[in-house]
């Protein structure tokens, strides 16, 4: 039986989702490695319509922030250009949405594409292009850095290159990028922290988004190693949080990859359990970054491995229940509004 809403008029905006069809990619695979695979990343089939319905399933979502993933890419456009295609198709997804026929819900009010960094200066004209499809929703990119020694930690399809963040090209394109004041969202692995926090203190002025907690890992050969590891990520994390340009997202961890929980997808555990499970990752992310820097995140469909969409959003404003209104507005709409430029979508007061 599914949950009663808690505080179901409180508004929320989902600060990372993606939309994709991985249905090509997948019938590459054999059985069983196919269902795996579309159990590990939620749906293999996921837009406009799936959205709607989870963000309809009971919580006040007002608008939420597309999160780039590789999909709907241009294959015409030559292989810096393509990643244009995504930001193409998912303003499309938000012109339906602010068409009117749903209400005030805008889905994709914010859009976070991709480029590659490591083309240094050369890196320009394509930010100029996402910025152009994004017919004003465009506001940032997301190139992610998550790599781990052991290949059964990630898989073929996530690794990016070790030490990523360090390297010469990225640092220019980086560079290159701040000049035009957009987000940053960044994403790696628990043990690579130092790896953000380094490019944080090197570019203070940029605006970088952490996700998913900073992603702890309990997967692999890391299976049983999250409480061993547990301080090792709160010292990042605090690290992290000395930096005023660094802002944290309070999800991810339904992740296959974090394990918690260890058994998906969906296995029916109710939102007090999954709140249990991540409160010391988000009472430390909230104690270390403060509301007006951290944001709750549904990582839909990715996470659906550990819990519904109403079930995650319950656990959350569980793990909320002590803060005050205003620092509840904050970490469930306020902070995402104002770090991605969406203001607008909120009620008025």
């Amino acid at each position: 039986m599914s949950e009663a809403i808690i505080d179901p008029d409180l508004p929320i905006i989902d600060p990372h989702h993606h939309l994709w069809d991985l249905r090509p990619l997948m019938s590459a695979f054999p059985e069983p490695r196919h269902d795996f695979l579309e159990a590990l990343v939620g749906a293999a089939y996921y837009t406009f319509d799936e959205l709607h319905a989870d963000t309809h399933s009971g919580h006040n979502v007002v608008g939420t922030v597309f999160m780039e993933c590789g999909a709907f890419y241009d294959a015409s456009r030559g292989e810096a250009l393509k990643t244009v295609g995504e930001v193409e198709f998912v303003n499309g997804v938000a012109a339906q949405g602010a068409s009117g026929l749903y209400g005030d819900y805008r889905p994709c009010a914010a859009i976070v594409g991709h480029a590659d960094l490591t083309l240094g200066d050369a890196v320009k004209p394509v930010i100029e292009a996402l910025v152009a499809a994004g017919n004003g929703r465009f506001r940032g990119i997301r190139h992610a850095a998550a790599w781990d020694a052991d290949p059964e930690v990630l898989g073929p399809p996530f690794h990016a290159p070790e030490g990523l963040y360090h390297s010469d090209a990225f640092r220019a394109g980086f560079a290159a990028y701040s000049d035009y004041g957009l987000t940053f969202d960044a994403w790696l692995l628990e043990p690579q922290l130092g790896d953000v926090l380094a490019l944080a203190r090197a570019f203070p002025q940029q605006q970088i988004v952490l996700d998913h907690c900073g992603t702890p890992l309990n997967i692999a050969s890391y299976r049983g190693k999250l409480h061993e590891n547990f301080d090792r990520w709160r010292r990042s994390i605090h690290a992290l949080a000395e930096c005023p340009n660094v802002a944290v997202k309070l999800g991810g961890l339904a992740m296959a990859f974090c394990g918690l929980p260890e058994d998906g997808p969906m296995k029916g555990h109710g939102s007090e359990h999954l709140a249990a499970m991540w409160r010391p990752y988000i009472d430390t992310c909230i104690e270390a970054f403060g509301p007006d820097r951290g944001m709750f995140e549904s990582n839909y469909p990715v996470d659906r491995w550990g819990a519904s969409y109403a079930e995650l959003w319950n656990a959350f404003k569980r793990l909320a229940q002590g803060a005050s209104a205003d620092e509840k507005h904050a970490l469930f709409a306020g902070t995402a509004a104002r770090i991605y430029g969406i203001e607008h979508v909120l009620p008025a007061a």
